[in-house]
């Protein structure tokens, strides 16, 4: 609820709240080709990663008119992740609108041990671990990097060295 003060008109104050509840009903006017309509169809079935999916999905959808209110509840998105999808396409004119979808941006955590690695492999084959358990508490020891054995097995397999050799 809005405060009035002396002197100001309650009718401007609630022309200002509906001008505002207009632009955020407002729809973003996105305008489809029928090569971009199949590739959404295609890629929001076929594509490799579930995210990618969901935007391509996203995208269909409001080519079909959907509002952007029941994309969201359908594909339970939030609405400022909608209108990322949707920067995303009409921002994506280099590569191709359907391509910038496609893109993933998330590059992940560093991994601690292969930073490290010339310095447990060079531990490592000094003096070599019996087993895996053992390599685990060895690079433990060296690095204070507590990691749970398939990942000291995979960091190892990686490496290519062996446990007990």
């Amino acid at each position: 609820m809005a405060i009035l003060f002396p002197g100001e008109d309650r009718s401007e104050i609630i022309e200002a709240q509906q001008e505002s509840q207009n632009r955020k009903q407002e729809m973003r006017q996105i305008k489809f080709t029928e090569e971009e309509i199949t590739q959404l169809k295609h890629e929001s079935i076929y594509h490799e990663h579930a995210l990618v999916r969901r935007r391509m999905h996203a995208l269909l959808l409001k080519s079909d008119g959907w509002s952007h209110a029941k994309i969201g509840e359908r594909l339970d998105i939030c609405p400022t992740t909608l209108r990322r999808y949707f920067d995303t396409f009409l921002n994506g004119a280099e590569v191709g609108r359907v391509e910038a979808l496609k893109e993933l941006n998330y590059k992940g955590k560093p991994n601690r041990l292969m930073e490290k690695k010339d310095e447990i492999i060079a531990h490592l084959e000094e003096n070599p671990p019996a087993t895996h358990k053992e390599a685990q508490a060895r690079i433990k020891g060296l690095t204070g990097i507590q990691r749970s054995l398939p990942q000291v097995r995979e960091f190892l397999k990686k490496t290519g060295f062996v446990a007990g050799k």
